[in-house]
């Protein structure tokens, strides 16, 4: 095991606690707005300053990208990087609705090497060391195999921090709908992609995610047998913010249904 997760693990834990805290002072909470439909609460600054901490005390040499603080450079800026969600799922959180979770990724020299996600409700912890697979509490998981959409759960996301793109994506929602068994939207990409990695969901397709929302996700389903890619099927999902995953024959069927109603929207890659 990569020994960043150790570290990643304790980071995440110690977020988890901070969010656990204030499950039942919701009403209480000071949240502010950073843009549309994307909320702030004072949660998701604590939980964030807690990994942080953490994470510099162990290498403090490492440069940080996370969500609420931004880019932080370190030294060997461009070697090593922490890439930090420190509560995907704000909105589900302060509605009292339990899906969100804490996501912690390392990536060195562009390549993702590690990747945390926690679940505090469920006291759920995925983790994965490139090349050494995937674990949910430290048991080996994989994607659930499928030969296509047929009989598929596909988990989602909605554009409406880019509403200009909600009617193409409404366009490939039914298309996908019309070949899957169902679809989900939960409201946490981190944990969805989470679930497509231990076989409870099969697939996943969302436009203008961060890279704090799916660093982690994506190599947890990589090291669990999946595939991720842009809409192009390429690898830039990082940085165009469009990502599709799944089992290897449902990612290629998601991506058959949804590619030509994206890229006539210009969302080529």
């Amino acid at each position: 095991m990569h020994p960043t997760i150790t570290i990643a693990k304790r980071a995440a834990l110690a977020a988890g606690r901070v969010i656990l805290r204030n499950m039942d002072r919701l009403e209480r909470l000071t949240v502010s707005t950073k843009g549309p439909n994307d909320l702030v609460s004072e949660v998701d600054l604590q939980a964030e300053r807690e990994i942080i901490q953490i994470l510099r005390r162990t290498y403090p040499d490492h440069a940080i990208l996370a969500e609420e603080t931004g880019s932080q450079e370190g030294p060997d800026t461009g070697q090593s990087q922490w890439i930090i969600d420190p509560l995907d799922g704000t909105t589900n959180f302060l509605h009292g609705l339990p899906q969100y979770a804490v996501s912690i990724a390392f990536r060195h020299k562009g390549r993702l090497e590690s990747g945390v996600i926690y679940d505090p409700v469920r006291q759920e912890i995925f983790t994965a060391s490139r090349g050494q697979g995937a674990m949910l509490n430290d048991h080996r998981i994989r994607v659930r195999p499928l030969n296509g959409l047929e009989g598929a759960l596909l988990g989602t996301g909605f554009p409406l921090r880019q509403p200009h793109y909600l009617d193409p994506y409404l366009a490939s929602f039914k298309a996908v709908a019309l070949r899957c068994h169902e679809i989900r939207r939960a409201g946490s990409a981190a944990l969805d992609l989470a679930w497509v990695a231990c076989g409870r969901l099969d697939g996943f397709w969302e436009i203008g995610l961060n890279p704090w929302d799916m660093a982690a996700g994506v190599l947890i389903i990589q090291e669990a047998g999946g595939l991720v890619g842009d809409f192009a099927g390429g690898h830039d999902f990082l940085d165009t913010g469009n990502l599709v995953a799944g089992s290897p024959k449902v990612f290629k069927a998601t991506l058959q249904e949804i590619r030509p109603h994206l890229a006539a929207a210009g969302l080529n890659r």
